[in-house]
Parts: C-alpha cells; sequence; structure tokens
C-alpha cells in the first residue's frame, strides 16, 4: 500500500487522526465493510485509491467487462419494466437495459411489486445512473443481477456543475460497498485533515527534483480532483513514494546484510589452473556472448559482496558451460559447488554434461584422471544409501567437487563447509524458499570477524517468471545474457489451433504421421495423467511458480487433456496407424521412464505422450514436433522450455498450442505471444505485462497477485532506477534512517512480518 506514515498522539494524548479506527469517523456499519477489505484506519482508507475516473460525459465502456467482474459502470437506462413473477418468490422482477452509448447490458432486480414499480420509475428511460454488481452472463448476455445504483439526475445544478467539471472516482467495489459510498467515506476524512496530520514518506530535495507535491496535496488530488490533471501528478507521485519505499528497504537490507555477511573471493584463475585447463581442453571456441559473461561472472566471484545474478539464455544457448566455468574457478581454488536442478531427469543429465565437458578433469583421484582435477557427484532423492553416505562424509570433510542434486540437497543431513558457489537450474521450478535454502545453511562464520559466509549464487533459466523479471529491476538481482542463436539451433514454427475446429486438431495427426515417416519423432504433451487426476500432480515440485494453478477469464471448462486418454486415442488415430505410441510421466519408475525414451529416441516408438517431465533435460535431436494439449494450461516459462524440445537437430521443426481459450482474453493472449516470439526473455517481459510482478517484497513468485499498487515494472522502470539511487543516498548517509522518520514508518507500514523475514533471509 502506499504509505500514510503511523503518526505520533499529540500533545494531548489523543489518537492522530489516521490512525483512527473507522468505526469513530463513519460508523460501525461502514467500518465493518470496510474491515473485510482489510481497511481498519482512517489512514488505511486514504490508501483505499481509486481504480480509474470517470466524467458526467464518459460512460464506461461495457464491452470490457468479463463475466464475474465486480464492476461500477456509468450507464443510460434505455427501457425499463416491472413483471410479476410465476412462482411468486420473489413476487416481482424489475428488467431494464442500459448503454454506455455503444454497447447495451441487462440489469435484473428482484422483490416486491411495489418496490419493483419504485425502481422503475427511478430508472425510467433517458435516466443516467452509476450502478454497482457482479456481472454475469443470461442467454450469452451480460447482465447485472440486483446492482446498487445511484441517480445522477437528482443532483441539484450546482452539483452537475461541479461534476461536469470533476473526474469521478471509482474505486474497487463490492455488493455492499459501491463505489459512491467508498467515495462518501473517504471525503469524511479528507476533510477533517491538516497538514500536520501527514507526514511525508519523500524527503523535499526528492520532491523538489521531480517536482512532485507535498502527501497531504496528492492524497486530496487522487480521491477528490477538479481536473485530470490533478489526479494524474497525484498518481505520479505515489508511484515515486512507492519506489523509494521498495527500494529504501531492499537497500537497507542489502547493507545491514553486507556488514554481516561476507562471501569467500575466489581469486579469477590463471594459466595454471583447472579453469585453464578445462577451456584449453575444449574442442570449439567459446562464444563472444560465453567470454562476456565468463568475465563477468570471474570478476563477481573474486570479491566477498555474495553474488547474486541471474543468467538468461535460450535453450540450448551454453549456459551450463558457463556455470562449469563458474565452478571451476571455485573447486579449483579448494571450495565446493553445487547445481540444484528440479528433477533427477535433468539433474542427471548435468552430470553426465558436466563430466563429459570435464573428461579427465573431472576424475580426481581416479585412473587417468587428470593432475589438476576434480569430482562430479550426484545426490538425488533415488541415490543408493551407501553412495549417498559416501558422499555426505566426503563433502562433509571438505572435499573440493561439484555436486549435482535435485531437493535431496536441501536436506539437513547436508553439509558442505566450503561451499563457495550454488547455480539453480530452471529456477522457475523452485520456491524462493527452497532456493534460498541451501544457500543460507551452508553458510559459515569467519571466526576471525564473525561474519557470516555466504556462498555466491548463479540463477539459470531459458524463461524468467515475472517476479524473476521485477527483481532484476528493483536491483536485486543482476543479470547476465547469452543472446546469441546457439549454433546448429533451428527456429520452431509455432501455431495456435482452438479445439473447435476439428478438421484442424485432426490434420495434427496427419502432419505427425508425415513428421515420423521422413525419420522424426513427435511429442505430444497433456497436463493430466488420468483424467481424474489434479494437473500436473506429478511432476510439479513442492514450491513451484504458480503459473500451472493459475486460469484466466475465457479459459475452457472442459475436462483438461489426460496421457492415459490421449495415448489410448493416438494408438487408434487412423493417420498414424502402425506408429508405436509410448507414454512418460513423472510417477513411473526411473527403469520404465528409461525404457520409454530409449523407444522414442530410436525410433521404436516415434510418437512420446507425456507430462510436463520432459519440460527439462529431454534432448532428442530426431524430435521434429511438438503438440502441447491444452496449452492455456501451463505458463510461458513451461510453453517455451516445451517448445525447447524440438529443433535440436537438421530437421525443421514445428509447435501446436491447442486451445480452446476465448479470443480476447488474457489466456489468449499469452498463447498468441507464445506463438509469436522465439525470445525467452521477450515472453518473460510479455508475461510480465499479462500476469504482473507477483510478491516483490514477499516469497510468492506467482503473477496471479502483484503487491505493488501503482508502480508496474514494464512502464516504470525509469522511476524504479531513480528511486534506487536516491535510496542508495539516503542510506550511505543515514542507514537507520533516523532522519527520516516518515520514510522509516512507511518501510514498516509497507511490510507485514513476512516481508521482513524473508527480507532476512533473502
Amino acid at each position: 500500500m502506499i504509505g500514510v506514515s503511523p503518526r505520533t498522539a499529540s500533545a494531548r494524548g489523543t489518537v492522530p487522526l489516521l490512525d483512527r479506527p473507522l468505526d469513530k469517523t463513519l460508523g460501525k456499519r461502514t467500518a465493518d465493510q470496510l474491515a473485510k477489505q482489510g481497511v481498519r484506519t482512517a489512514g488505511g482508507l486514504l490508501r483505499l485509491l481509486p481504480r480509474r475516473y470517470d466524467t458526467w460525459g464518459e460512460l464506461t465502456d461495457l464491452r470490457t467487462l468479463a463475466d464475474g467482474e465486480q464492476a461500477t459502470v456509468q450507464v443510460r437506462v434505455v427501457r425499463s419494466r416491472a413483471r410479476r413473477t410465476r412462482g411468486g418468490r420473489p413476487p416481482a422482477i424489475m428488467e431494464a437495459t442500459v448503454t454506455d452509448g455503444a454497447a447495451t447490458m441487462d440489469v435484473v432486480m428482484f422483490g416486491t411489486v411495489g418496490l419493483m414499480n419504485h425502481q422503475v420509475d427511478q430508472l425510467s428511460p433517458g435516466t443516467t445512473a452509476l450502478m454497482s454488481g457482479r456481472v454475469g452472463l443470461h442467454r450469452g448476455r451480460k447482465q447485472l443481477a440486483g446492482p446498487r445504483f445511484q441517480i445522477l439526475d437528482d443532483l441539484d445544478e450546482a452539483e452537475r456543475e461541479a461534476l461536469l467539471a470533476r473526474p469521478l472516482p471509482i474505486y474497487p467495489a463490492t455488493e455492499a460497498l459501491p463505489s459512491w459510498r467508498l467515495a462518501k467515506a473517504v471525503r469524511t476524512v479528507l476533510d477533517q485533515l491538516e497538514p500536520a496530520d501527514v507526514p511525508d514518506p519523500l524527503p523535499e530535495h526528492v520532491r523538489e527534483a521531480h517536482g512532485l507535491v507535498d502527501a497531504l496535496t496528492a492524497y486530496r488530488w487522487i480521491h477528490a480532483p477538479e481536473n485530470a490533471e490533478q489526479w494524474r501528478l497525484a498518481r505520479r507521485r505515489f508511484r515515486h513514494e512507492e519506489a523509494l519505499v521498495l527500494q529504501t528497504a531492499l537497500i537497507q537490507r542489502r547493507a545491514r546484510h553486507r556488514a554481516t555477511r561476507t562471501a569467500v573471493a575466489w581469486p579469477v584463475p590463471g594459466a595454471d589452473s583447472l579453469r585453464a585447463d578445462l577451456d584449453a581442453s575444449l574442442p570449439y571456441e567459446l562464444t563472444a556472448g560465453q567470454e562476456r559473461v565468463g568475465r563477468d561472472l570471474a570478476r563477481a566471484l573474486e570479491t566477498t559482496v555474495p553474488m547474486q545474478i541471474l543468467l538468461q539464455g535460450d535453450v540450448g544457448a551454453g549456459k551450463t558451460l558457463v556455470a562449469l566455468r563458474a565452478m571451476a574457478q571455485v573447486v579449483g581454488a579448494g571450495g565446493q559447488a553445487a547445481l540444484l536442478a528440479p528433477t533427477e531427469v535433468l539433474a542427471a543429465q548435468h552430470q553426465a554434461s558436466l563430466e563429459a565437458l570435464l573428461g579427465p578433469l573431472g576424475r580426481a583421484g581416479m585412473l587417468g584422471g587428470a593432475q589438476r582435477a576434480t569430482r562430479v557427484m550426484l545426490l538425488t532423492g533415488s541415490t543408493p544409501a551407501a553412495r549417498r553416505r559416501e558422499i555426505l562424509t566426503a563433502v562433509a570433510g571438505g572435499e573440493p567437487a561439484i555436486v549435482v542434486g535435485t531437493h535431496a540437497l536441501l536436506s539437513e543431513t547436508v553439509r558442505m563447509p566450503l561451499l563457495g558457489l550454488v547455480v539453480v537450474d530452471e529456477q522457475h521450478r523452485f520456491g524462493v524458499a527452497q532456493r534460498d535454502a541451501l544457500r543460507e545453511r551452508q553458510g559459515v562464520t569467519d571466526p576471525a570477524t564473525g561474519a557470516e559466509r555466504t556462498p555466491h549464487l548463479l540463477v539459470m533459466t531459458a524463461t524468467p517468471i515475472p517476479r524473476t523479471i521485477a527483481m532484476t529491476v528493483f536491483g536485486d538481482l543482476d543479470t547476465a545474457v547469452l543472446d546469441e542463436l546457439p549454433a546448429g539451433r533451428r527456429p520452431v514454427v509455432t501455431h495456435l489451433v482452438p479445439w473447435e475446429r476439428r478438421s484442424w486438431v485432426e490434420g495434427i495427426w496427419r502432419r505427425a504421421a508425415r513428421e515420423v515417416a521422413a525419420g522424426g519423432r513427435v511429442y505430444v504433451v497433456c497436463p493430466r495423467i488420468d483424467a481424474g487426476d489434479q494437473e500436473q500432480g506429478d511432476d510439479v515440485p513442492e514450491n513451484p511458480d504458480g503459473h500451472l494453478e493459475s486460469r484466466d477469464a475465457g479459459e475452457p471448462v472442459r475436462s483438461p487433456a489426460a496421457v492415459t486418454e490421449w495415448a489410448a486415442r493416438l494408438a487408434d488415430e487412423p493417420a498414424l496407424a502402425g506408429t508405436d505410441v509410448v507414454t512418460l510421466t513423472g510417477q513411473m519408475s526411473g527403469a520404465e521412464k528409461d525404457a520409454a525414451m530409449e523407444a522414442f529416441a530410436s525410433g521404436a516408438a516415434p510418437v512420446l505422450v507425456a507430462t510436463t517431465v520432459i519440460e527439462v533435460g529431454v534432448d532428442v535431436p530426431e524430435a521434429s514436433m511438438m503438440v502441447i494439449l491444452d496449452a492455456d494450461r501451463f505458463g510461458l516459462s513451461q510453453l517455451h522450455q516445451l517448445r525447447g524440445r524440438v529443433g535440436r537437430g537438421e530437421r525443421p521443426s514445428v509447435c501446436m498450442a491447442v486451445t480452446g481459450v476465448e479470443v480476447g482474453s488474457t489466456a489468449f493472449h499469452r498463447l498468441k505471444a507464445f506463438a509469436q516470439t522465439a525470445d525467452g526473455f521477450a515472453l518473460a517481459e510479455a508475461d510480465l505485462e499479462l500476469r504482473s510482478e507477483g510478491n516483490v517484497l514477499g516469497a510468492a513468485q506467482s503473477g496471479r497477485r502483484s503487491d505493488l499498487d501503482l508502480l508496474r515494472v514494464t512502464r516504470d522502470r525509469g522511476v524504479i532506477e531513480a528511486a534506487r539511487g536516491e535510496a542508495e543516498d539516503i542510506i550511505a548517509a543515514d542507514p537507520d534512517l533516523e532522519d527520516h522518520p516518515a520514510l522509516a514508518a512507511a518501510i514498516a507500514d509497507r511490510l507485514d512480518e513476512e516481508s521482513q523475514a524473508y527480507l532476512e533471509r533473502a
């Protein structure tokens, strides 16, 4: 929320106005309704900002309203009538048609005959009114059932003239508290305010530098503007305040942690080093991007400031080699490194890839091992007990090694006293707490200084989730980008296919048959294993990013596609006659998974029906077609990863995303962005636009709810960056904000206990 700082009590001991309970100001009935929205004080009510502004001559566009939305609309009545109902309960109904000048919708109300006749009189044709209620659909038409309303024609001449000149604030309404009642409550508080009631979190020099109004003026202009310029200036001021409060909280946290936490400085490797030996052994030259990012990581690792870098690169862009060179810098200097992967399939593939890249350099203490070498160990839930004990003993004893693992690495039994670098692959598959748990637990205390040693962090992804993008903009994650087109990769053409176009869906299987006949392989991905299962129940990590659970208006109500169902269908599909179909899910045993992948890769069963267990870690160069059924059930990062399973060989490849979403819905626009954009970072930006940032100051990383009020990361980057510089100057001169009590109070008001705890451990 936009901060109204807690005030100290006056000399007479009275409670400051903005801290007073609303029942003392507005009455118990209204206060109880506002309490349901989390608003309990006068200051909290001021922070309930208008969602938009209407004017007398501008009617709300009814075409933008969605089914289920709680809305307040300004409309003109076209017709109205009352009639008795057949059942008599309720005895009468009032039916009306209203318009915004471009579209119409229906209004219905139920009650006694006398009441319905009275409402017909109030809502006679030509009447202009505000109506608040939940939008529904009845026989295909939008409808407001039982809305609350206010007749605007009832205003006297002076009030009408005032409204003609003033924007009308429209608040987030509920059935019990329509917009006009909220506006009246806010004005009750505004009319009592004095300058001393509203301490300003924005220092005067910041306001002057950006031409921003003071807090009291901003509250008056945003809630009761005389013209559009006033509310725009007020919102501009509050955006900057929000950015400064958030940035100051983050920078203050960072400054405190730097005073108490340091990282081991790992020197940049010279000519006689494990990393230099690795570079010399590579059968190819590093790309310019790999060289550039490698230098940046090397410089970050040689400092005692804990590194936090997001490495973004498309599928196959060489992120693993970049990470290995960074890990070689650490283990070559006597430290330990950990690579955290979301699935056992990917962890095993990482181990194999790292050992292949290292060759003799990865066989320390073994026959044929190089003089300067390390070991790559794999630790997952399936690791045999004896091997697990061997690994735990080795790393607990401080052996310089690379440990690749899944969530098993997060176990309390894993101790790595010399852990210098944590690499997290496919970060969208981990919750924030999971991602940071390994770093927090492995930190050791420097006996000389008492400071806690924190491992460096490298986060890798092909498509960052919206919250990660937000954290890079807020400065809490630095970024490194591999932006070259991976060598040998072919662009994948993507098509959206609506379920209702049966001929198009049938055409997918004819195309699949052609791919198989030409030596290709075809993936078919479903959101469920069996028709009665929870979506993705077998493959979702403990704290996923929320993409799978998100639902947008316009999504279908049909039963989502299931692996068992579609494997049976495709086995009987005439176009695929004679083609073996195999399945792969997370519930299968390791041996079953290996057998399925072997059959698919070899071509014995060239059609694989699977869940998102294939999202990462599966590399079949012959795969040339990806079919994603009910694609709207997946987030953009997952869709991009799934598409990355094809186009890895010489064959031109295609991706078919089958969906039943309504054209124009948020889900449709997300899929449209997926079909039109092959760049992972651009997709993340599109996801951020569509789904918002998530909780910037807390552990929740789903975009279903943003904890930002007015700021938007994609639109307000300049404001956020300016506020970051101002916050750094403030904290440098006043670390505890003793000279900025209003700003300190706004931070305390902004951060709940969960956010405080998150900032302390992040």
